[in-house]
Formats: C-alpha cells, structure tokens, sequence
C-alpha cells in the first residue's frame, strides 16, 4: 500500500494494483482526481463537483456480466459495398488466364455507454454565491440548479459518458493469374497481385465532465473576472485572439453529425494507406502416382503512410509567461495532421509440400503429407500520443513503431478414410517459429504495439464416424504449446514495480497520460512536508513532469527552493529504470495470448428420413482449458476454462432443393468470460470483458435455384 496523508489527494497515490481498482468506474476516477485540483475539491472557491459526496454511494452494479446500468441510448449502423469482376480466358490448350478485379467499400458507427454505471447527481448548482467573493458563477454555461447541458450527452445532473466508433474504410485489389491444368507429371500457377487500402478510424469518448471543464475555464471570454478575482492568474481567455489562445474550444455539434474539431472530448484519429504488390508463383510435380510435391515463392513489397494525428483532449495553446497553469497544448481548436510517415519492407516467403498416398491394407485411402511454409505480416506506426507541450508536461518515452512479423512453420499430418468411407480419421502436428511476434496492449491511451519472439507447437487430432445410416458421431481436440522467448521482456501497467518495496506507483497530475514509478522514500518526504496544494508539483519531478521546466522554477520558486532543501539529488529519466515507466517483467517462458492448452469439441446427430424428406437432429459441446489474455500470464490474465452447448434440427428435401433449420445457441446460457483487455491508466486500469451471447434461438429457411 502506499503512503497516505491527509493533506495529499489519494488519487495521486492509489493506481496500484489494489483490490477496488478493477471495478473503479472511470469516471469516478476523474472525479478523484479533480477534487485534488484547486479550483475543483470539497473546500475550493470554484466548486464544479460536489466534492462532499461520493458519485456512486449506494449504487448497485448487476453481477450479470450481461447487465449493465445505462442511461444512455446505445445506437449502431454499418454498411458495406461491394463490386468484383471475374473474367476467365484460355489461353491456349491446358492454361488459363484469370482476371480478379475487387472494389469495396465499408462505413461503421457504434456508440454505446462508455462507464456504464449510473451515478448519483454530481453538480453543484452554479447559482449559489462562491464562498470567497459572494456572487454565483455566469449560468449560461455552467450548471444552473445542478444540472449541466453536456453539447453530445445533453442535459443532466449525473455524469455521463459515451464512447463512439467510427471507421471509412475502402480497398481495391486487382489479380491476374495463369493456371495450368496439363495431362501430364507437372502444372503450374503463376500470377501478381495489387492491394491500395485506405482507411480512417475514429475513436471518441465523451464525458459532460470533460465539457464543463473546457466551459468552466477556458471557454467562454467571459469566465476572466471570475477567474481573476478568485485568486487564478488572468487568463486571457479569447479564441479569436491570435496571441492568446489557451482556450480549449468546445465542439457544439451533436454525436450524430460531429464536427470533430473540439477539445472537450478525446478523439484518436487514425489515417493509414497500405498499398502491397506481389509475384507468386507454384508448380506442382507428380513424382509418382503416389507421390506429389508442391514448391512455391512469393516476392511482397508493401509500403504504408500513416499520418499522425494526436489527441487533444482538453487542451488549448501555451501562452509565454505562466506556462504552469496552462492546459499544455499547441492549439486550442482542430486536430492537426503530423507530417505522413512512410515504411516500407520487401520480404520473399513461400512454401514446400510433399503429399504421399501409400498403399495400406487398414485404410480405404490415406495422405501423409510434411510442409514447410514461411510467413510475413508488416510491421507499423504506433499511434501518436496527446499533444502535450513538454515544457508542461513531460513523456515518458514509448516506441514509435513496431517491426514486421516473420513465421517459419512446419507442419506434418494424415488424412484417412476406413471401413468403405464410413470411418475417417485426421491427425496433424505442427511447430511455428516466430520472430518479432506482435502483441498489443493499450498504453498512454493509444493501443501500443510490441514485438517478441516466440513459438508454438502442438498436435490436432479430427474423428467421424457413421455408426449407423441415420446415426454419426464426430470429434477433434487439439493439444497447444505456446513460449516466449528466453530474454523478452516488457512493462506490465499492472505491476509497474515488479514487487520491489523501495519503489511505488505515483500519478501526480490528472494531464500525465500513464502512471510512473518513484522512490517510496522522496513520495514520504514530500508528504511529511505537508504542502497540500503543492504536493503533486513534486511528485511531477518524481515522475519527470512540469516541475523540471520552466513552470517549476518560473512560477513556484518557492516550491524549487523547497525541492533543493529535499536533496532528493534524483532525476527519473536518469535514475529510474525505464525512465520512470516501471520495472521490466520477464517474459521468458511465459504463453501466449489466447492460447488454451487443451480444446475439444464433440458432436453428434441423428437423421429420420421419411416422405422424401429427411429430418437431422444435431447437438456440438466445446470445451476449452485456462488461457491468458496478456504476456505476463499473472493471477489477473487468466481465462478460466469455458464450455459451449449448440443444438439444431434441420428438415430438408434434396430434390425440390428446400432445407427449414430451427437452431438454438449457447443452449445452457451460460456466461463464461472468453477474452479481455486492460485499458490505460487514466482510466483506472478497468478491465473489459468479453463473453458468449445469451441463449439465442432462431430459424432459416433456404431455396436453392
């Protein structure tokens, strides 16, 4: 636990891994940490808050992991179009020329609750007079009666939050290729293809407290004489003023047809063109009759251009002179494109197989075939982070890109069919090298991007049989072996620490993006100073925030003369493993995400015919073991094995070409998480969850023609 005083906000000091942090809504984070913020806490002049009450006192969440409480209308749209042109030609006796032109077009929308708690009224009413200068705040934009009119949630004296989806996406792939079809011991299949995709994601989550925020202080003009007579430096608050423009503009479009240019709510904009061309080719030789092998190459030249668009979530543009007290940002409206980044990479993969049909006495037909295949995926640019000024607020530093993604791959199997077709029997073992193995997780509020080396083997085993005309039974489990490599390693937002007692986790100010790590012994010498507005201007040199730069020693001399007489003699980007982001976890040995050691699935129907049509009923159960959903396989990542029961009954009739099926999903409506992510740590490290649908009926009829 970390060291605690009352005159030091706990939400600078509480984003450990401690037991209430996985279920902390987010926004009851945020209300944490403003109450620590002059202007914002219990006792401030500018109570935008009701700092006296807890947001969520005597609310009750469902323990259904299906239930959730919403005051929010979720809403979802899609669309997708496609156009493709197939043209076949002969080119001459035995080889044919085919043409593979692609168009499509796809567009997505989907907001939904984004804390999916509903919390007790927050806002204080704007109309009662200050404490200190007795007269109420300007109403017109801020919280009259209690209740706050957020520009996309609308009116209402609880907080909200919403996050929303959007994607534009569109792809065009041309492909020609020449395939042979010869009577004789070798064929070919020679070919090139062209991809051009093109796709703009747009991520959103709002939240009236982030709006009030940009309102109450830097909005509007006309908040100056409150600001400045309450005790706050004058903040020439004047969008139109080119040199004054620490406003944080304030988007008053709806949800449903967004400007996107405002900064009271986050927006991560992603702008990526991929264009990829490729020469294949394969031939196949008939050594024997029994014999075939297959060896192919394929040459891949990708680029792709990404242009960086940071965030800019509350903030607006420094003005020289009290850059301690600014928002942080370069602008105050719009989110700027960076300069377009292009990679590129070239890699030539392919394949070798070898298929042999020996002639057996215990089986009808067998296939023993043994393949070596190498793969490539490209790599990229990790999305770019809020736009802070560093003279504000300092980075810690994150990789900007990830590399591409190699796999060399074995595999060898069998395919069997015994007893006149009715009995057929598939088993396939298989060993995948990865180097550079790419796993994401979200870090700084984007979803950053790493790489690892890494194998995976393991062996499938397929099994039917017919034991009777009308009655089949069927069934495969598979056996999975994943490592990382001896050696990788990475930070784990969880347990920045690592377990080490000197150190702890520390989040000075509400505008640093991630939690650092800092020495315990400077966290409780800042404390016992007991500086209580001041003490998170410390911990942000502890953390290498703004208390390094101009703000510190401009601003808060005092504070620097406090910070000499500590003689911390420390500096987190040079004492501090990992410049402060935590201690590395070992990932030797560790699985991979996603990967169940054991699955196994069995089914079974049963088949009346009668009248000319025949009546199918079948049942499948699933079932599979513990897995994890992060690298650093601890207590918390781990899936807990889950099993699945479908059933169905299917009438049809073969010769009018007709088939009725009634079916039902997930047929004991059970709940079983099936995967999960972490997000980042302004957030509170909330953990989402996936699980199965519910139970679900339904029913399709099919025509054929």
């Amino acid at each position: 636990r970390p060291p605690t005083a009352s005159s030091v906000s706990s939400s600078s000091l509480q984003s450990a891994c401690g037991s209430g942090t996985l279920s902390t809504p987010p926004s009851q984070i945020i209300i944490g940490t403003l109450q620590s913020v002059p202007g914002f806490g219990a006792n401030s002049t500018l109570t935008a808050v009701d700092g006296t009450k807890d947001p969520y006192q005597g609310v009750v969440q469902s323990n259904s992991l299906r239930e959730i409480a919403t005051s929010y209308d979720p809403k979802f749209r899609a669309s997708n179009d496609v156009v493709q042109l197939n043209l076949e030609y002969e080119l001459s006796e035995g080889v044919t020329l085919y043409s593979q032109t692609a168009y499509s077009k796809d567009d997505y929308f989907s907001t939904q609750d984004y804390s999916r708690f509903v919390s007790n009224p927050i806002f204080a009413d704007s109309t009662v007079p200050l404490r200190r200068v007795n007269k109420p705040l300007p109403t017109n934009y801020t919280s009259p009666g209690g209740y706050y009119n957020d520009p996309q949630l609308d009116r209402s004296n609880r907080l909200l939050s919403a996050d929303l989806s959007q994607s534009d996406n569109s792809q065009f792939t041309q492909e020609f290729r020449a395939s042979s079809n010869f009577d004789g011991v070798f064929n070919f299949n020679i070919g090139a293809n062209y991809l051009d995709f093109k796709t703009e994601d747009n991520y959103y989550v709002f939240n009236n407290l982030f709006s009030y925020i940009a309102e109450y202080f830097y909005n509007r003009d006309n908040n100056l004489a409150v600001l400045s007579t309450v005790g706050f430096a004058t903040l020439q608050c004047d969008a139109s003023s080119p040199a004054n423009k620490e406003c944080v503009y304030v988007d008053y479009s709806p949800i449903s047809n967004l400007a996107g240019d405002g900064h009271n709510y986050f927006r991560s904009r992603n702008l990526v063109n991929t264009r990829s061309y490729g020469v294949f080719g394969e031939a196949y030789w008939e050594v024997a009759p029994s014999l075939r092998l297959t060896a192919g190459l394929r040459y891949t030249d990708d680029t792709k251009e990404t242009t960086p668009i940071p965030s800019q979530l509350l903030l607006g543009a420094s003005m020289s002179g009290v850059p301690g007290l600014m928002s942080g940002g370069y602008v105050n409206r719009g989110y700027p494109e960076g300069k377009k980044v292009k990679q590129s990479w070239r890699a030539v993969t392919g394949r070798f197989v070898a298929d042999w049909k020996p002639d057996l006495a215990l089986t009808d037909d067998t296939l023993v075939y043994a393949s070596y295949s190498r793969g490539y995926k490209g790599g990229g640019m990790n999305p770019p982070r809020v736009d802070i000024n560093p003279l504000v607020i300092q980075y810690l530093p994150l990789a900007d890109s990830f590399e591409p993604e190699y796999l060399n791959a074995f595999e060898l199997g069998t395919k069997n069919t015994l007893y006149d077709g009715r009995v057929r029997f598939n088993a396939t073992a298989f060993y995948y090298d990865y180097q550079d193995y790419q796993v994401s997780q979200i870090v700084d509020r984007i979803s950053l991007n790493e790489n690892f080396d890494a194998t995976i083997w393991g062996a499938e085993f397929e099994f039917s049989a017919n034991i009777t005309r009308a009655w089949r039974i069927d069934a495969n489990i598979g056996y999975l072996k994943t490592k990382i490599a001896d050696g990788e390693k990475s930070i784990d937002v969880m347990d920045r620490t690592q377990g080490n007692k000197d150190w702890m986790i520390l989040r000075p100010w509400l505008q640093v993006p991630s939690n650092c790590i800092a020495p315990v012994k400077h966290v409780e010498t800042v404390i016992a100073q007991s500086l209580p507005e001041q003490a998170m201007l410390y911990f942000q040199a502890l953390c290498g925030g703004s208390a390094r730069y101009g703000s510190f020693s401009e601003n808060y001399p005092s504070m620097l003369e406090n910070w000499k007489k500590f003689n911390f003699q420390y500096d987190p980007f040079k004492d501090a493993p990992n410049f402060g982001r935590g201690f590395d976890a070992d990932l030797g040995g560790n699985e991979l995400p996603n990967s169940p050691r054991w699955t196994a699935n069995i089914g079974t129907q049963y088949t009346i015919s009668a009248g000319g049509w025949d009546t199918t009923l079948r049942a499948d159960y699933y079932w599979q073991d513990n897995s994890y959903f992060r690298i650093y396989n601890t207590n918390h990542d781990v899936i807990r094995s889950w099993d699945n029961v479908n059933m169905s009954i299917t009438v049809e009739n073969i010769e009018e070409n007709i088939s009725i099926q009634a079916y039902v999903k997930n047929a004991l409506d059970d709940a079983p998480i099936t995967d999960a992510f972490i997000n980042s740590d302004g957030t509170g490290l909330t953990t989402n969850v996936f699980t199965l649908d519910p139970k679900f009926y339904g029913f399709s009829v099919t025509k054929k023609f």
